[in-house]
């Protein structure tokens, strides 16, 4: 790991910060200020246009990322962590399981969860097509061969997750920090060409143009917020680097470098009106455009890598909290727990991606399914931080909590309303992708808490089962047995069945019990508890993070059992397999959360690739439960 503290480290957390946090807003100036131009059409004058797009851009930046995430929202951090899973479990933390606020707060923060993943697919469509369609500038020549390109490149970007990102995560805050001077030195020569667009850091120019066409306000408004997807990111990758190298990089290079681009593109277009059709490309010199479709790509590329590790970070934690099935989780470091790579959740993904890109074919009508999601999840953050955390923290008290938390869902609701009139045009797409996704969640968590309760019925406690062998004891044979089950000071039903049907025990026998928590990670010193049962029996209770992996050979190698040491390789481990089933009183009752979950429990992933434990030590036993 980093040493955040060292000047070599801070470099280092600097760099990754700035290639890991800022590729998805980094990259809007290729497209963002065009459609906001665009969708005010030929309404008033080019200047008038110009100047209200640019304003209402520059101020969107400063208050929806620089004072509502940076100033404000990174406050919220949950030992560290941030995002919308690690907001949730802060704002449910300290209300009982009774507290009637629990419900309506879960369902906001899996509503932004699942708005996330239909996001996570538009991202890295529109970025890398956006950047490959600046070889049209370049000749219209090579426009029939932009989406091919494109698709090549998406196919390349996806098939690279399973060898994961440790090593090319070095070179993306360097690549980044080359596209930010890049872009903010162009934008600064064109803004030294027409001086005078800095007019509109005026505000009246941006309130003035949508007051005075309210015909072509939404709209406008919904080009706008092109500019500001992304800043989710600022909160959600706050666990990874800490919120100083993100507030540093922010406010002196990302916000700086976006800001210079975006009013040079807006002096480029009072001088040409003609460069409206690729404004970013259109400030390049000629000499330097293939150079800089290249580096554009590199920064897509990046700007969709950060998604897509996202979206497995992400599912990660919504696994570990019991809203989704067990996955494959592949670990592609040994250092880096954050570095995974989930198949299922990539493939998905990939094919998302490429259909979006061969059905619209273009940036532009792209941009129109663009938005309405992340405004969504950005809606559901300002509910959770300004309504609960901060308050709870200590930002704000009394009267006073309302105003920050009006104020912004206001403006989260402006560009909300703004973005739902792209509903139609292909808004629905990500929508649609999140409801399905929050489906999937909220069934999977109605069948994990039957399911439980079912398992719960055949419960039989631990230590009175084990204390009547103590007369009558099983053949014990030679070996290590180690069983699973979730809950403490229960028999676990492998245990039970093997005893019942073979009569034997294991000389050294250890039961584990895997805790959930609401802590992103837990204290190592917090984090093994081992007890000895009747029969010799050894109990372990380990406890993890909702960011952690469950690794159980790595945490029975941290156990000591006094008369035996544990060896991986002179172990078995015992697992119940669920077979689900709805009851058959249930049958002539259609729910359509049981047939959700139980598909997805049909496609679940086995328990030993989940819990990283070699298929050669394994031994499966049936267990029937109905739900």
């Amino acid at each position: 790991m980093t040493d955040k503290n060292s000047p070599k480290g801070s470099l280092g957390v600097l760099l990754g910060a700035l290639g890991v946090v800022y590729g998805d807003i980094g990259t809007s100036p290729l497209y963002a200020l065009r459609e906001a131009v665009r969708a005010s059409g030929e309404v008033g004058s080019l200047e008038a246009r110009v100047l209200g797009a640019v304003s209402l851009i520059f101020w969107a930046l400063l208050l929806v990322v620089t004072v509502k995430y940076v100033f404000y929202i990174m406050r919220a951090d949950h030992n560290g962590e941030g995002g919308i899973m690690a907001l949730l479990a802060l704002a449910l933390e300290k209300l009982s399981p009774d507290d009637p606020r629990r419900t309506p707060l879960a369902l906001a923060g899996l509503a932004g969860v699942a708005l996330f993943f239909g996001d996570g697919m538009i991202t890295p469509a529109i970025s890398v097509l956006s950047a490959v369609e600046g070889l049209e500038v370049a000749t219209p020549l090579l426009q029939p061969v932009v989406v091919p390109v494109t698709l090549l490149v998406l196919v390349g970007l996806f098939a690279f997750q399973r060898l994961g990102t440790d090593k090319v995560g070095r070179l993306f805050g360097p690549v980044l920090l080359v596209w930010f001077l890049a872009i903010g030195l162009l934008g600064l020569e064109g803004l030294l060409a027409r001086p005078d667009i800095l007019r509109a850091v005026n505000p009246a120019w941006g309130v003035a143009w949508l007051f005075s066409h309210p015909e072509v306000a939404w709209p406008v408004l919904g080009g706008v917020f092109l500019a500001v997807t992304g800043g989710e990111a600022l909160y959600a990758d706050m666990g990874h680097f800490g919120a100083k190298p993100i507030r540093f990089n922010w406010l002196v290079i990302v916000l700086p470098a976006l800001l210079l681009n975006y009013f040079g593109q807006g002096a480029l277009l009072l001088r040409d009106p003609s460069a409206l059709q690729h404004p970013f490309y259109r400030l390049v010199p000629e000499w330097g455009l293939l150079p800089m479709v290249g580096l554009a790509a590199a920064a897509t590329v990046i700007a969709s890598q950060a998604v897509i590790s996202g979206a497995f970070s992400a599912t990660r934690q919504a696994l570990r909290l019991g809203y989704l099935p067990r996955l494959t989780v592949v670990h592609t470091s040994a250092d880096q727990a954050g570095q995974i790579f989930l198949p299922a959740v990539n493939r998905s993904l990939m094919v998302g991606v490429l259909l979006l890109v061969a059905g619209f074919r273009s940036s532009e009508h792209l941009a129109a399914a663009y938005g309405i999601a992340v405004t969504g999840t950005m809606i559901a953050t300002s509910l959770l931080a300004f309504g609960v955390v901060l308050p709870r923290i200590g930002q704000w008290s009394g009267k006073w909590r309302w105003v920050p938390l009006g104020f912004f869902l206001l403006l989260d609701g402006v560009f909300l309303a703004a973005n739902s009139l792209k509903l139609l045009e292909g808004g629905w797409v990500p929508l649609t992708l999140g409801g399905v996704v929050l489906m999937m969640m909220l069934s999977w968590q109605w069948g994990r808490i039957r399911t439980r309760e079912a398992i719960e019925l055949e419960d039989i406690p631990s230590v009175p089962f084990l204390r009547q062998f103590e007369l009558d004891p099983p053949v014990r044979v030679e070996g290590v047995a180690v069983y699973l089950t979730a809950r403490q000071g229960t028999v676990p039903h492998a245990l039970l069945q093997n005893l019942r049907h073979n009569w034997v025990l294991h000389q050294n026998v250890i039961i584990l019990t895997l805790v959930d928590t609401p802590l992103p990670r837990v204290p190592e010193a917090e984090r093994i508890f081992q007890s000895l049962l009747p029969m010799g029996v050894h109990q372990v209770e380990a406890r993890l993070g909702f960011m952690e992996s469950a690794d159980v050979p790595a945490i029975l190698a941290r156990c000591r059992f006094g008369e035996f040491q544990f060896d991986l390789q002179e172990s078995s481990f015992f697992l119940s397999r669920p077979h689900l089933n709805a009851r058959e009183e249930k049958i002539v009752t259609f729910n359509w959360r049981r047939v959700v979950f139980l598909t997805m429990a049909r496609h679940m992933g086995g328990a030993a690739s989940f819990f990283r434990i070699p298929h050669r030590n394994v031994v499966e036993m049936g267990l029937m439960i109905g739900v």
